[in-house]
């Protein structure tokens, strides 16, 4: 648990939340938050021993919540959690939120052409039509990992990553030496992929490789090539977890884009507290309106999503 001055690198949004209560002539800042930082993936936020997890969760959500009270912030929250820790944390009077990410799974494909086959024949064209656009960019792609990734390739992306960073969110949060950091411990666990063209780097993907799933998270470029992006960042990561056997790749949130190319939507948990009545009543209103409205949103692209319907095909 991290006692936090704002809200990045956090990826469940509470600036809206922050800035009501501002208004209100409140301070949201500090706040305490659960979570794995800079990590917007799905894990356990409560470690217990195995057959204790009812009265351990139990007892570490009493703690938290009474630190919060103790220290006079303003609110808790635990970000990422499980789905089981998401309905234990509401029975214990937490409030549950509900969002979305955008993941693709695997199902046993042997290689790329076995995914595209699971889908229309519309959206299959437009994927092999996208890669032959992106690969037909005049430079090379690269997928680095290891001991075979060079401090000039975190250098190129490094650049990418501010970029990148400074057009979505204005200041990038991770520093220069926080990529050293990630290569001299997580080498082996890390996934690059580079575009190369007329003797420079010019776009870059970052992945983390899990137990079970491929994890994007960061991407920039310093040239603009159609589809570029689709293909660093989409195709190449299907194409390493097929490779490695992995389950999925968690693309992370936002972005109805990546539905065409075989991402669908999954839920999200999170779990919040605070310590204003009136505060924390209008949020559990806002939060009721938002999990309706995420499930239909669900509902409607998972119906509009790329993937083969047989009765539909045969009648065209």
């Amino acid at each position: 648990m991290y006692v936090k001055s704002h809200s990045q690198g956090e990826y469940i949004f509470d600036h809206n939340w922050a800035h009501a209560y501002e208004r209100a002539g409140r301070d949201y800042y500090p706040k305490l938050q659960i979570a794995v930082p800079f990590t917007p993936a799905t894990g356990r936020r409560f470690l217990v021993r195995s057959g204790y997890e009812s009265t351990g969760q139990s007892a570490l959500v009493q703690g938290a919540v009474q630190l919060a009270a103790d220290n006079d912030v303003s609110s808790l929250h635990i970000t990422f959690c499980t789905a089981h820790e998401a309905d234990a944390g509401a029975a214990m009077g937490l409030l549950p939120r509900t969002t979305q990410q955008f993941h693709w799974c695997n199902d046993d494909y042997g290689d790329f052409d076995g995914f595209l086959a699971s889908l229309s024949s519309r959206k299959r064209k437009n994927i092999r039509k996208e890669r032959a656009q992106a690969n037909g960019f005049g430079g090379t792609i690269q997928t680095f990992t290891g001991d075979d990734i060079r401090p000039e390739h975190w250098d190129a992306f490094w650049t990418f990553y501010q970029d990148t960073g400074a057009r979505k969110w204005g200041t990038p949060y991770l520093t220069r030496a926080f990529f050293d950091l990630a290569q001299d411990n997580l080498r082996d666990d890390i996934a690059l992929v580079l575009a190369h063209r007329d003797g420079r780097w010019v776009a870059g993907a970052l992945n983390f490789i899990g137990r079970k799933a491929l994890y994007g998270r960061y991407w920039g470029c310093i040239e603009h090539h159609p589809c570029l992006h689709f293909e660093l960042c989409y195709y190449r990561a299907i194409e390493m977890a097929i490779k490695l056997r992995l389950a999925r790749v968690e693309a992370g949130a936002q972005g109805e884009h990546k539905l065409a190319r075989g991402y669908l939507p999954v839920e999200t948990h999170s779990l919040h507290w605070v310590g204003d009545a009136g505060f924390a009543g209008a949020i559990a209103h806002y939060l009721d309106a938002e999990r309706a409205a995420v499930t239909e949103e669900i509902e409607v692209l998972t119906d509009y999503g790329p993937f083969r319907n047989q009765q539909a095909e045969e009648q065209e």
